[in-house]
C-alpha cells in the first residue's frame, strides 16, 4: 500500500508481473498518483496492489509475486514491484535473485522464503479477493470500491479518480 486508507481516493489494482497490460496500467496509475499528490497532497490517493498472477498464460508470474512478497518481508516491496514490472521478460529464478541482490536484500532469507513458499497464502488471499470481486483477468482496477471499466488512458483514469473523490 502506498498512502493511507483514509485517503479521499483508494485505488486497488489487481496485477500480474508478467502481463504487459498490468505494467502499462501501473505506469499510468503511478503518473496519476504523482500528479494528484502534487496538486492535492500526499493523502489524496492510496494505491493498493493485489497479486493476480495468471499462471496459465504467464508461467513466471506466481514466482515473481512470491519474490515481491519476500522483498516486502524485508521492507522493499515497492522497489521489487517496480523492478519486476520493468524487467517482465526476465522473471526466471536467477533474475529474481539478482534483483533481490541489487536491492540489498538478505539473500539467504530471500531464497529461504522462495524455496519454502512462505508468502503463498498472502498471494492466494489476493487472488481469492479478486475472484470474489469479479476479477477474471489482470489488470483490474477498483476506485473507491467500484470497478473501473473505462479506457486505460491517463485522461479517463484521471477523470474517474477525481470524480470518485467527490
Amino acid at each position: 500500500m502506498q498512502g493511507v486508507l483514509s485517503a479521499r481516493v483508494v485505488l486497488v489494482m489487481y496485477g500480474d508481473y508478467q502481463d504487459p497490460r498490468s505494467a502499462d496500467v501501473y505506469k499510468l496509475i503511478a503518473g496519476i498518483k504523482r500528479e494528484l499528490s502534487a496538486s492535492f497532497g500526499e493523502d489524496y490517493l492510496c494505491l493498493i496492489f493485489r497479486h493476480f498472477p495468471q499462471v496459465q498464460i504467464h508461467p513466471h508470474a506466481q514466482r515473481a509475486a512470491e519474490a515481491a512478497e519476500a522483498a516486502a518481508a524485508q521492507g522493499q516491496f515497492w522497489l521489487m514491484h517496480d523492478t519486476l514490472f520493468a524487467h517482465q521478460q526476465q522473471l526466471e529464478n536467477g533474475y529474481l535473485v539478482e534483483y533481490a541482490n541489487d536491492l540489498g536484500l538478505n539473500i539467504p532469507q530471500f531464497l529461504k522464503d522462495l524455496s519454502k513458499q512462505v508468502h503463498i497464502d498472502r498471494i492466494n488471499e489476493d487472488i481469492e479477493s479478486g475472484i470474489q470481486s469479479g476479477v477474471t483477468t489482470a489488470p483490474a482496477l477498483f476506485i473507491n470500491g467500484i470497478r473501473y471499466i473505462g479506457h486505460w488512458n491517463a485522461t479517463e483514469l484521471m477523470a474517474a479518480t477525481i470524480a470518485a473523490s467527490h
